[in-house]
This record gives structure tokens, sequence and C-alpha cells, in this order.
């Protein structure tokens, strides 16, 4: 059945592209794993990346915000044209920064982290500059949305103390909700950015875009579990690249940010202790070859410090940050006891 619906799948993309760009489809291939919504296809004289999504105005919403970026920024895909449900892009490039900042110098590691950051701070200026925050829909505006967002530390208690029970959540709330006033990505992850032919880092995956602060763009990457740079170096490379057209101060950004990453860490963390339960501890490179969630205790472990060292920026986060910190020693400690296999993720993780 999977074999059947992923045929009917590439038989539609490449009917379509064969018809958007007049020529014949050489082969198309998977480069995010074959259950992702996204190929890669082959002409005679480019490749080009079709993507065919289960909701069709995500798929709509993207080509339109990247055909108004076009003329204000290059650091994203190109919307080559739009085929019904599919939509085409120009290829930013088969050298995912997931991996590459993994296998990066660790003296030019900092110098990749800082273009990270500038590229998507260059795209919200261009999308300000296309007027996209008026025109993009507002992310987080629902009180569920931002109730649901808050209670994400709370998940820390299996591995702490659990200091974040006895925070109020109208208080979180409160701290969290802000208004949609920035253009954001959104899943501003490193599985999505990549690094093209020309040495350019530019970043795909525009199909969650909206407004909120603005912030959380810059969150999404730090509190990347498979974004292993450390929070301090993170936090000094958004003080050196603020943008000050960006609506806030430096100081604001920074608290809004430092809020933001820390119930981020949270929510990825509780993503990765689901997913290590139900398949077990996966490979650091199977994760970052097919951009899945960070199933590894090092992973786990380094999500915890990000929590721990931006919590502490905050008075009302700061206890939240000791339990991150008191989970990082289980983790660490399953990774130094080798708790590597399935059947013994449960007696590991409650170590």
């Amino acid at each position: 059945m999977a074999e059947r619906k992923r045929s009917s799948r590439i038989d539609r993309i490449v009917a379509s592209a064969e018809k958007v760009f007049g020529q014949s489809v050489e082969q198309v291939t998977a480069p995010g794993g074959e259950g992702r919504a996204s190929f890669r296809v082959h002409l005679p004289d480019q490749l080009v990346i079709a993507t065919l999504r289960p909701n069709f105005r995500r798929t709509h919403l993207e080509a339109f915000v990247l055909k108004e970026l076009e003329g204000h920024c290059d650091l994203q895909p190109r919307c080559l044209g739009v085929d019904g449900e599919i939509m085409f892009q120009s290829d930013v490039g088969g050298r995912r920064l997931n991996q590459e900042i993994a296998a990066v110098d660790p003296g030019k590691k900092l110098d990749l982290a800082a273009e990270s950051v500038t590229s998507i701070l260059r795209i919200q200026a261009g999308a300000r500059a296309a007027g996209l925050n008026e025109a993009v829909p507002h992310l987080g505006q629902n009180d569920l949305w931002v109730a649901n967002f808050a209670k994400g530390p709370t998940m820390l208690a299996e591995y702490s103390n659990g200091r974040v029970m006895g925070l109020s959540q109208d208080d979180l709330c409160r701290a969290i909700d802000r208004p949609g006033q920035q253009f954001v990505k959104w899943d501003c992850r490193s599985g999505n950015a990549a690094i093209g032919q020309d040495e350019v880092l530019r970043w795909f995956d525009f199909e969650y875009c909206g407004a909120r602060h603005g912030a959380e763009d810059l969150a999404w990457l730090i509190a990347d579990e498979a974004w292993q740079v450390a929070p301090e170096d993170m936090q000094r490379i958004v003080t050196e690249s603020f943008d000050p057209n960006c609506g806030h101060s430096l100081d604001d950004y920074l608290d809004y940010l430092a809020l933001y990453v820390t119930f981020h860490c949270a929510q990825r963390l509780g993503l990765i202790v689901k997913e290590a339960r139900k398949r077990g501890w996966l490979s650091k490179a199977k994760v970052r070859k097919y951009d899945d969630a960070g199933v590894h205790p090092e992973f786990a472990a380094q999500i915890c410090r990000v929590g721990t060292f931006f919590g502490d920026r905050n008075s009302l986060t700061a206890p939240i940050a000791r339990d991150f910190e008191e989970a990082e020693a289980v983790f660490i400690g399953i990774l130094r006891e080798g708790y590597l296999q399935a059947e013994n993720l449960k007696e590991g993780l409650r170590a």
C-alpha cells in the first residue's frame, strides 16, 4: 500500500513537472526520505524541488510568500510555479545545515552559526519590506495554544524536583503571549537550511510561516537539539547580529528570546522522550540524515543545557532552569551507561 501511494505521488509529480517545464523528467529522488512532502526532480538542465503537501492551502501560502520575498531577499528558494496542489521551487543545495554544523572545523563553527542567524534576520527584513507581516496568518494567538505551550516544561518533573509545578500557569501564559507583528518563517531547525554550489546558506520550508513576535525563528534554531552550539555563544551571536529595525529594543528582544527558547526546549525534549519510548534511541547520523527528531541521549542533554542557560535569564523561568539542569544529568547518565536499546529505555529514563 505504501509503495503504491509513493508511486502514485511520484507519477503525479512527473506529469506535473513535464507540463510546467516542458521537459522530460530524468529521475525523481527523495532528499528528506520517501515519507516527506518534497522530492528532487532531475530535469535535463536543472534540479528543482517539487512539493506535494497534504494541505494545499499551506502549499499556496508558501508559494505566495516565496514570490513576495523575491526581489527583497535571495536567502530562500524561488517559486518556479504552482500546478494545482504541487509547488515547484528552486533547489537551494544538498548540503544540509544540520550536517554541515556537525562536520565543520571547530574554528568555523561559530562563523556558520553567525551566518545562520544573520540569514534568518535578513529574511525577516525582506518580509518587512514586502509587507508580509500584514499578509500572513498570526501564529500562537489563541488561548489554547498559549496554555499548551506554557505547560510544556511540566514534563521535566519526571526527571527533576519539578520546581515548574509550583509556577503560576497564568503568569507563564501572560509572558508567552505576544501579538503578531513580525513575519516569522517558523520551523527554523537546522535541517531546514542548506548550502548551495554558490556557498550561500538559504532557508526552505515556509509552509508554517506567519506573524508573531519575531524572536521565535531564532529560538527554533537555538533550541534545535541537532544544533550543538553552546547557548552562550548563540546569545552572543544574536546580540552582535541584532537588527534594530525589528521593532524591539535589544534587551526586550533577548528577554523574550530566552523565554521562548526555554519553553521550546521543553517541547523538543518532550518529543525526543516520546519518540525514544516508541522507537528506541537512534544514531546521531541517522537523525541528521533524515532530519528526524533528535532521539539520542546526547541531543536530549544538549536541549537541557540550552534550557538551563536561557531559563536563567528571566526570574520567572529560573526554577525551570534548575529542572533542566537536573534533567541533563539524567540523560548524561543514560549516555554514559549505554542505554541505547529500546528495552532499556524506560529503566534508563527513570534511573
